[in-house]
């Protein structure tokens, strides 16, 4: 048993999810993305505030390169909870395309629809070039993100356009369907560039502490300190988003322990078409120093423990990094685990009893 609700400890900190549709060991790109949506009824069922979809490419132990696909599947399944990108890579794509997109998820699921952005690939260069049409690399040819404001910029003209029909012939484009709403707009980002970014434009931001631990608490509070009022956000808002799995006990903890850390040493050694490891494949894997030192190197990038010590550890994590909301990455072998961890966080929260 845990040890009841923090919730008088933090009454209004929701709880979100991050998912980038693991592949386990064993399993298909077909059953991840089936238990993606069982996934999202189960934290909807719980209270969870927000459910998104990361976009990674080239990478075949996940099954997550088509965000604005899933994004439809899990609303259409769920009822309450918000649901959206985290992200969608901008340089990647259209901007016109990305409001279309939006727009018909918008006409879809009035007002529970999020737009998160990014500026990074979700990639290597090589697929980066490959997904923006580029056969080659020379210095400064790909966009590398820099142009980010620009593309913002034109995506976020597409969404405000919701005036009165054209006249005849008149020109300029669109973006279809009109009449929707835009859906609620966050940048995402693991560095300063986003945070400054956001709290320019007055845009809500979230920063993805697991890919970034060393800066999260300096990143997300110059946020706050310079954030900008704007029409749409009065005050700043933002969200940590962070890998963790809540065991039922110090041994499935470990095991929990020994499946993150293969898969680090996999993701840092370039081996990205590789599953989720098995709990019995994680304990049979022999560490050598070479892939110990790896690892360390890759740094704490979340957090994994039992329910009477995890739920305090990510609430000090949020008050440090001045969060609204925490946002959970939950990858592991076995899926009802998986849910089982997000159960024992909602009544830690308070969210559940």
């Amino acid at each position: 048993m845990g040890r009841g609700p923090i919730l008088e400890l933090v009454p209004t900190l929701p709880l979100s999810v991050l998912d980038v549709s693991p592949i386990a060991a064993g399993s298909s790109a077909g059953e991840a993305l089936r238990r993606t949506i069982d996934l999202a009824q189960h934290v909807d069922a719980l209270g969870f505030a927000r459910y998104w979809l990361a976009e990674h490419h080239n990478a075949g132990g996940l099954a997550c390169s088509a965000p604005e696909i899933m994004i439809g599947q899990v609303a259409a399944a769920t009822s309450r909870i918000r649901v959206g990108s985290g992200g969608i890579m901008l340089p990647n794509h259209s901007p016109l395309k990305v409001a279309e997109l939006f727009r018909v998820l918008e006409a879809l699921f009035p007002g529970r629809i999020d737009l998160g952005l990014g500026r990074a690939p979700g990639t290597d260069p090589k697929t980066a070039a490959a997904l923006r049409r580029l056969t080659k690399l020379p210095p400064g040819a790909a966009r590398t993100g820099d142009d980010f404001p620009e593309q913002a910029a034109e995506l976020f003209g597409y969404l405000a356009d919701d005036g009165p029909p054209r006249e005849p012939y008149a020109g300029g484009i669109r973006a279809a369907p009109l009449g929707t709403g835009s859906p609620a707009t966050w940048i995402l980002g693991s560095t300063d560039f986003g945070a400054r970014y956001a709290a320019e434009q007055g845009l809500p931001f979230a920063f993805a502490q697991h890919i970034n631990p060393a800066d999260a608490i300096a990143v997300l509070r110059t946020y706050r300190a310079t954030f900008r009022p704007s029409p749409t956000l009065r005050e700043p808002r933002s969200i940590l988003a962070t890998f963790a799995l809540c065991a039922g006990s110090a041994e499935e903890a470990k095991d929990f322990e020994r499946g993150a850390a293969l898969s680090t040493l996999r993701f840092a050694r370039g081996m990205r078409d590789y599953p989720h490891p098995s709990p019995e494949e994680a304990r049979a894997f022999e560490w050598d120093e070479e892939a110990t030192n790896v690892v360390r190197a890759f740094g704490t990038r979340g957090f994994i423990g039992t329910e009477e010590e995890l739920p305090e550890r990510l609430l000090a994590s949020a008050r440090e990094c001045q969060a609204d909301e925490l946002m959970l990455m939950s990858n592991c072998h076995d899926h009802a685990a998986r849910k089982e961890s997000y159960t024992r966080l909602a009544r830690a929260f308070g969210l559940v009893q």
